[in-house]
C-alpha cells in the first residue's frame, strides 16, 4: 500500500509529479490512498488527475467539499 498525505495545492507542476508518483505504483498494482485533508484547492488539471486517479483504483481520502463536488462532477 502507498498512502500520499497532499498538502497545499494540486496544480501546476504539481500535478504531473502526482501523476508520475501514482501512476508507477498503480501499474505495479499497489494499492493508493491519497489523502487531501491539508489541501486547499486544485485546478482543472489537479481535478481531472483526481479523477483519472479514482478511475484507476485509487482511494481519495479526506478532501473538502468544494474538491470532493468537482472530482463527482469531472465524473459526468
Amino acid at each position: 500500500m502507498v498512502a500520499l498525505a497532499l498538502d497545499g495545492q494540486v496544480s501546476g507542476r504539481w500535478v504531473e509529479l502526482l501523476r508520475w508518483s501514482c501512476h508507477e505504483q498503480l501499474s505495479k498494482g499497489a494499492r493508493v490512498t491519497i489523502d487531501l485533508k491539508n489541501v486547499s484547492f486544485a485546478d482543472r488539471d489537479g481535478i481531472a488527475l483526481l479523477q483519472s486517479l479514482k478511475n484507476q483504483g485509487a482511494e481519495i481520502l479526506n478532501s473538502n467539499a468544494f474538491i470532493a463536488e468537482q472530482i463527482k462532477a469531472a465524473q459526468r
